[in-house]
């Protein structure tokens, strides 16, 4: 004898499932938007992006208020490389561009490949640290005991100093930490040997 299912019992369980499936729909999205609420809110002190510095004529009002920048860098989760600054702290202007480099050389016998996280400190500033050119925005495929030298083109937004919470900055630290990636997406990485390539790239 068949059991006839009670309506009300048949709509609560569609709608547990429905429930069910958005709740794994919004786990896996949560990660990209979060992401995007980093990138535009500078939370965790995620940086920010940009294509140009501002214009010599925006900063005239600035008189050259400059802030220091220090440089950390690291390497995670086994990947056989050295991964350091190539200098110490620098003074910079505010709103003006500047490119510094990172080094990396890999101590493996195969092919390996990274990919880097990246925050400044503090966390207030993250908003206002802009990369127009990094290492950071692709993969890094380095041969074996291959040596290079990683670009990063940035400038410190001058908007900063309009913000209550991070106008009494004075110092940042901008850090890297390069992952193993076990599944290239062969894009190309974004890299030399000589400053002046990168130069002319950046101009």
């Amino acid at each position: 004898m068949t059991t006839a299912v009670d309506p009300r019992h048949r709509r609560t369980a569609l709608i547990a499932g429905a429930v069910a499936l958005s709740m794994v729909g919004l786990a896996y999205a949560s990660v990209p938007l979060y992401r995007i609420f980093c990138q535009v809110t500078g939370f965790g002190g995620t940086t920010q992006k940009a294509l140009a510095a501002p214009s010599a004529e925006s900063l005239k009002g600035l008189h050259g208020r400059t802030m220091k920048v220090r440089f950390d860098g690291n390497v995670r989760g086994g990947l056989p490389w050295q991964f350091a600054p190539a200098q110490g702290p620098v003074d910079v202007k505010i709103g003006e561009q500047n490119m510094i480099f990172y080094k990396a050389a890999s101590q493996s016998a195969a092919s390996t490949t990274g990919s880097a996280t990246f925050n400044v400190t503090p966390e207030a500033a993250g908003r206002y640290f802009s990369k127009i050119q990094c290492f950071c925005f692709n993969e890094q495929t380095l041969q074996p005991g291959q040596q290079v030298e990683m670009p990063v083109v940035f400038f410190v937004d001058p908007a900063i100093l309009d913000d209550p919470d991070a106008k009494d900055i004075d110092e940042i630290t901008l850090s890297y930490s390069f992952y193993p990636v076990t599944q290239p997406t062969k894009a190309p990485g974004v890299y030399a040997t000589g400053s002046s390539e990168i130069a002319q790239q950046a101009r």
